[in-house]
């Protein structure tokens, strides 16, 4: 009898191509089938157990963290401006009374609203939004928009402001801010062997940067340097414990606003 398939779950977006480009390539091989999907419905599938493990949101982890373990060293994370979680506004924050979020991503959603809840009204209506910024602004005061669709803004009025959260996060707190993590779900067994070789396309998908940004630039219009920067120098992929210590501030966060129901120790696979 052949070995079930382990269901993974990874977004396309640029910053996890240096993780799904060489797991592609060796899938069959680790036993792996990756199922390809947005942050957020990788999140709502590992929950109904369609999904044995998958990159989901840091906020989605939290909830569910007593049912879930993380496979050790692997996550999405930056330190300062990413380029990549940006709040456009029309209007000074203060002023803001609409505003749309992009609906593929929770992490972000948290984080916009723990660092801008004391200069948010208290009537401001949040929206989610399929990520078209200028649909969005047409008819909200601001937006947030996550991914590869903040490396193309539209021209925007002299007037408009564009906040880059992990900037004002690391601006708040000092600290790295992760936005996924590699969560396994109660019941699952990951082979040691499997997670390890996740672990080491980490370093294959490094070594392979520029390739990688360059075949990414193409097939979908952006600038080959601004791709090559963003997966060199703004990206981090390595849970060490520069990250573990933002995202367990992070989940304070969420917790003292209640975000999360409550809070529990980060654990990984094997304890």
């Amino acid at each position: 009898m052949s070995q079930k398939m382990i269901r993974f779950g990874l977004h396309d977006f640029l910053n996890a191509q240096p993780l799904l480009v060489p797991l592609l390539s060796r899938q069959k091989e680790l036993g792996l089938e990756i199922v390809r999907d947005v942050p957020s419905a990788l999140a709502e599938k590992l929950k109904a157990g369609t999904l044995d493990l998958a990159m989901i949101p840091t906020i989605e982890y939290l909830k569910e963290a007593a049912r879930y373990r993380l496979v050790p060293g692997v996550c999405i994370a930056s330190r300062d401006r990413v380029g990549t979680v940006l709040l456009v506004s029309q209007v000074p924050v203060e002023q803001i009374r609409t505003l749309a979020l992009d609906d593929r991503s929770r992490t972000s959603v948290a984080l916009l609203k723990i660092l801008f809840a004391k200069k948010f009204r208290k009537d401001v209506k949040f929206s989610p939004s399929s990520p078209d910024l200028a649909s969005m602004l047409r008819v909200h005061d601001a937006a947030l928009i996550i991914g590869d669709q903040a490396f193309s803004l539209p021209e925007l009025p002299a007037e408009t402001k564009v906040y880059d959260l992990s900037e004002e996060w690391f601006r708040e707190t000092g600290k790295t801010f992760v936005h996924a993590v590699l969560a396994v779900r109660e019941g699952v067994v990951l082979p040691e062997e499997t997670f390890r070789k996740i672990q080491s396309a980490r370093q294959e998908g490094r070594q392979a940067i520029t390739d990688i940004a360059n075949r990414y630039a193409a097939s979908n219009g952006l600038d080959l340097n601004t791709c090559e920067d963003y997966l060199r120098h703004k990206i981090i992929y390595d849970l060490g414990e520069q990250e573990l210590v933002g995202m367990r501030l992070f989940g304070d966060k969420c917790y003292d606003r209640g975000m999360i129901p409550q809070k529990h120790e980060i654990r990984f696979i094997g304890n």
